[in-house]
């Protein structure tokens, strides 16, 4: 059992790019860590955590790692949901089953999810939910429709969620990053005729369409993650989408 003072939180996709990186964050601010990802513990996971490996399209999947957690702690101050399944391709190739593995995957998992952890927040007197939506919930491209449904689906979700969960004291927040150095963004570059540039030529196109001229770091994605979840820092922010994006969706594409 976690020692009541101690601040917990449970995050989702927690070996991806920033997902390690937010756990890291989380950690060096005296928070115990309950992570969660199809992957197995990687090193340097916090040894006083606690990692589930486990598959959130899958409902069963989810009420387990519920269990598991009521069992690790009484409470939980934060609820992150930052896994994400990516399907790109056109619109008229995808199959319906690859549409409900992203739906499910993305969008259904935080719906259940909240519903899961809802208790265990509310037996803190409060907390906080932060859900990772992306850039692609208000601009997006070709050949990520999946994608980019199940994430504008996310940032309705987290007005909806905020709503009704202010009466517990709840807050519910989302974080809609732009192009982040990660491994599923550099997955995302064998693909298709993109597979003919290397990977440092399309991070150096992608950063020249960010105002900043870069992508980000991870850790730049867990701050913003960690001030959502921040009760002193972002005690009356609910309901609200923070892109982070370097500018990206700020510039007009005909500039």
């Amino acid at each position: 059992m976690t020692q009541s003072h101690k601040k917990t939180m449970l995050i989702t996709g927690a070996a991806g790019g920033v997902g390690r990186a937010t756990v890291q964050y989380f950690h060096e601010r005296g928070y115990q860590v309950i992570g969660v990802d199809r992957k197995e513990a990687y090193p340097g996971f916090p040894e006083d955590g606690l990692f589930i490996t486990a598959d959130i399209s899958v409902p069963e999947s989810l009420e387990q790692i519920y269990r598991q957690t009521a069992l690790f702690t009484p409470t939980l101050d934060v609820l992150i949901n930052n896994a994400g399944y990516q399907v790109t391709k056109p619109l008229l190739e995808t199959t319906v089953e690859e549409w409900d593995l992203v739906i499910a995957s993305n969008l259904r998992s935080v719906f259940l999810g909240a519903k899961l952890a809802f208790p265990l927040l509310k037996a803190e007197g409060g907390g906080a939910i932060v859900n990772v939506s992306s850039v692609h919930a208000v601009a997006t491209s070709a050949n990520i429709a999946a994608y980019a449904a199940s994430k504008g689906g996310l940032l309705a979700l987290t007005r909806a969620m905020a709503i009704e969960f202010a009466p517990e004291n709840i807050r519910v927040n989302a974080v809609l990053p732009g192009a982040v150095d990660t491994p599923m963004l550099r997955a995302g570059f064998h693909r298709g005729r993109s597979a003919e540039q290397s990977e440092e030529e399309q991070l150096n196109a992608l950063a020249r369409k960010t105002v900043n001229g870069r992508v980000a770091d991870p850790r730049e994605i867990a701050s913003v993650i960690y001030f959502l979840a921040d009760p002193e820092q972002s005690s009356f922010m609910t309901g609200q989408g923070v892109l982070v994006d370097g500018g990206a969706t700020c510039r007009l594409s005909t500039e």
